[in-house]
């Protein structure tokens, strides 16, 4: 077979593969934009850790993103039909630092890092929701190692829905960077290429569920 036969079959089978990718992403959408979410009611909602994930990942060379979690976690959501009048706050456990690695974990735990001997908690509290495009814009105070400063987190959300108990639940997703630095995390050095071994950008990534617990029923 010459090469000019061998590349249209490539283009074809090429064509072929990007077709049914965009065919599954064309039913995956149909699929999301069908379902039925409820309007959200006021009230207070914890979050369900089960099915939440505080989340980070940061720079390892300049080569790749280290991700990692925080397991143990609360928090709360005063959710108001004017959004911009919800407030959030929550606290989680830094011994609790997860990045699938036992030794970097305990690393992490050290003076060197986090020092979780001597600040226990990181905690998030907000100063203000305001409304920025088709999402929102959550302002508030984060203190992490001692150090509170004042960071945004845009978001969306997704839902309410009732599960199988009759609990309302809704989504929200959001996403900011911090510079460790700013938070006494300095421990690492400059590589001969210019770059660090580990980087100062962190991505702090949040998936949350929040959850009302339903009414309970009389007898």
């Amino acid at each position: 077979m010459n090469r000019s036969k061998q590349s249209l079959l490539s283009l074809g089978s090429a064509a072929v593969i990007v077709a049914l990718s965009l065919s599954w992403l064309v039913a995956a959408q149909q699929k999301t934009a069908g379902v039925a979410f409820e309007a959200i009611p006021a009230g207070d909602y914890r979050i369900d850790p089960s099915h939440s994930v505080i989340g980070f990942s940061i720079r390892h060379f300049e080569l790749s993103l280290v991700r990692g979690r925080f397991k143990d976690f609360t928090g709360t959501i005063h959710y108001d039909t004017d959004v911009t009048k919800s407030s959030v706050e929550f606290t989680a456990k830094v011994e609790s630092i997860d990045t699938g690695v036992t030794g970097r974990d305990n690393h992490l735990r050290t003076a060197d890092f986090f020092d979780v001997a001597k600040f226990p908690e990181m905690t998030f509290k907000s100063t203000k929701v305001e409304k920025k495009g088709n999402g929102y814009l959550l302002h508030g105070d984060f203190t992490l190692k001692g150090v509170t400063k004042q960071i945004s987190f845009p978001f969306d959300i997704s839902g309410a829905i009732k599960d199988n108990r009759g609990n309302m639940r809704f989504g929200v997703a959001a996403e900011t960077k911090i510079n460790r630095r700013d938070y006494g995390i300095t421990w690492g050095a400059k590589m001969p290429n210019g770059g660090l071994n580990v980087g100062d950008e962190v991505v702090i990534d949040l998936q949350l569920e929040a959850m009302k617990a339903a009414a309970p029923t009389t007898q």
